[in-house]
């Protein structure tokens, strides 16, 4: 219910959601079902399975963003189930664990909060959570699905290509060292696990085969050779220092990075450890050091590794209760820490409308929330009075806290940011450009942020230098070019036919011509109207 109210509470977020729906829409309007397509050209950087999966929901419902954001919550909820039956196989003589695991992979704050764009990566999860579940064995069987295995692994690749393997490949290598079955048959385990994995990858293939020779020669390059690779060695994007990921874990694991509990149960990790320890270990360390190794990072590359995190500090927890209950209960290791900095936040925030209306703060973020922020203040101050209460369930409490405080940031978002990221203005108007067959052109690198919202038909051509712009001007005399400058100018107030702010910059539409002429030095004609700016400051600033 949480992640329904937060991911319908505003729009598809540009730019990773609206992408996502531009290839989509794409594939569908031009019925591109094999090869997907971004802004007239095959898009090689992504399989098509969750685009088929939204077509599903299209050809059942109709075409809107509705069923795009289900299927992300429906993804979500699917971990959720996954986990626990992780948990329940790997931890049977532990059920606090199996309790515990979900509720803990929900508060995590940063998987939530992504866990709403309309993405690829949280179906990868859940593949690789289905893949990894089974090679654990069964109440009736020792032996892994290895069938179901290869499927699952083959549905992960469609998802997003082969760094699907790197997900479930280091619990198969390492089997031995946690699972009793592999240990004993160990040719078994590994020349069926093989073989598993050429299904999976035969699953890939059936479409990658046919799908490259359809997308022409330039897509079957990127497709097969530079894409994987380029973002392994020498990244061409996203390109992060070695150690990247580690100064991210604060971040990647809140709230529970801010638990002294949990730290404390880490670090109390002695051998022997049962097998739902050494399977979380052999998950989540190689795979964090070998995305610490490749050269491209974001965030939420190892999401499918969260699980396995929530799954290795459970299982820590556990054993802390039962090997050293003193500190299982001391209360200076609860969670008084981040009560207590909930409790500043809340003030803070209860102070901001003072302190911007007095000039001592100043900035995007606290202009505009100034005017809700003492609403929100109320939510913190009671979640940080929440996490100060002690006894049984500190768990489930720190849980809840983080789940709500999460959902309270969302909605805080959606009340005073949102509207510098929604682009609807501008995509009304590019929309009815495009279906009056009028052409767009966009200066710099477009990224689909218009496709889907304004069901555009024709690509957007990027325009790189003046001129472009000149050349697009008189080859396009009624086309609209857009532009993305950090501030409004003098002309920029006058002559396009609208403004908006995104982000912390601006998007303003322009007649071709009129842009063409001021670019080279030229007095436009006067415009007809003048044109409408957005005021991205057209709401309550300051709390009465």
């Amino acid at each position: 219910m949480a992640a329904l109210l937060a991911i319908f509470s505003h729009g598809p977020m540009p730019l990773y959601s609206t992408r996502t729906l531009a290839v989509a829409w794409e594939m569908w309007n031009h019925g591109h079902w094999l090869v997907p397509f971004n802004n007239g050209a095959p898009y090689s950087e992504k399989a098509p399975l969750l685009f088929w999966m939204i077509h599903a929901g299209w050809f059942a419902f109709g075409v809107s963003d509705v069923w795009p954001r289900v299927l992300e919550v429906i993804f979500g909820g699917s971990q959720l189930v996954l986990v626990a039956a992780l948990a329940r196989r790997l931890f049977p003589d532990r059920p606090w664990v199996t309790r515990a695991a979900p509720w803990m992979l929900l508060a995590l704050g940063y998987a939530f909060l992504f866990g709403l764009q309309i993405m690829y990566d949280v179906l990868l999860a859940v593949w690789a959570l289905a893949a990894l579940l089974c090679l654990t064995r069964t109440p009736a069987r020792d032996e892994p699905r290895w069938w179901l295995f290869g499927l699952c692994l083959g549905l992960g690749l469609l998802t997003k290509g082969p760094v699907m393997a790197l997900h479930v490949v280091f619990p198969w290598l390492l089997g031995p060292l946690w699972n009793d079955w592999a240990n004993q048959h160990r040719a078994r385990w590994y020349g069926r696990g093989l073989l598993g994995f050429l299904l999976g990858f035969a699953i890939l293939l059936a479409w990658a085969l046919p799908a490259g020779f359809t997308g022409g020669e330039a897509y079957r390059q990127r497709l097969f050779f530079t894409q994987t690779a380029g973002r392994v060695v020498n990244a061409f994007d996203h390109a992060r220092p070695l150690w990247w990921y580690v100064l991210a874990l604060p971040v990647l694991m809140f709230p529970f990075s801010g638990w002294p509990r949990a730290w404390v149960a880490l670090a109390s990790l002695r051998r022997p450890l049962d097998a739902g320890m050494r399977f979380a270990l052999c998950w989540v360390v190689p795979v964090f050091v070998t995305f610490s190794l490749i050269s491209g990072k974001q965030l939420y590359y190892p999401l499918p590794e969260f699980a396995g995190a929530v799954l290795l500090l459970a299982g820590a927890i556990a054993l802390l209760r039962e090997r050293r209950p003193a500190l299982a209960y001391n209360g200076w290791l609860g969670t008084w820490p981040l009560a207590l900095g909930g409790i500043l936040f809340g003030v803070f925030l209860f102070m901001l409308p003072w302190l911007v209306g007095s000039g001592r703060l100043h900035g995007e973020w606290f202009d505009t929330t100034a005017g809700y922020s003492r609403f929100f203040a109320v939510v913190f101050l009671l979640l940080g009075a929440l996490l100060l209460l002690r006894g049984r369930g500190e768990m489930r409490r720190l849980a809840v806290a983080g789940l709500l405080g999460t959902l309270a940031i969302s909605t805080l978002f959606t009340l005073t940011l949102w509207p510098r990221y929604d682009l609807a203005p501008a995509t009304r108007l590019l929309g009815a450009a495009d279906a009056q067959n009028r052409a767009i052109g966009y200066t710099g690198v477009y990224e689909g942020q218009f496709h889907f919202a304004g069901r555009l038909d024709h690509p957007i051509i990027e325009l790189h230098g003046d001129e472009a712009i000149a050349d697009f001007a008189r080859t396009h005399p009624d086309g609209l070019i857009v532009t993305h400058p950090d501030k409004l100018d003098a002309a920029a107030l006058r002559y396009p036919l609208l403004a908006q702010p995104f982000r912390s910059s601006w998007v303003v539409i322009w007649p071709a011509t009129s842009l063409a002429d001021l670019r080279a030095g030229h007095r436009p004609p006067e415009p007809a109207q003048p044109p409408r700016i957005f005021n991205p400051d057209a709401r309550p600033r300051q709390f009465p």
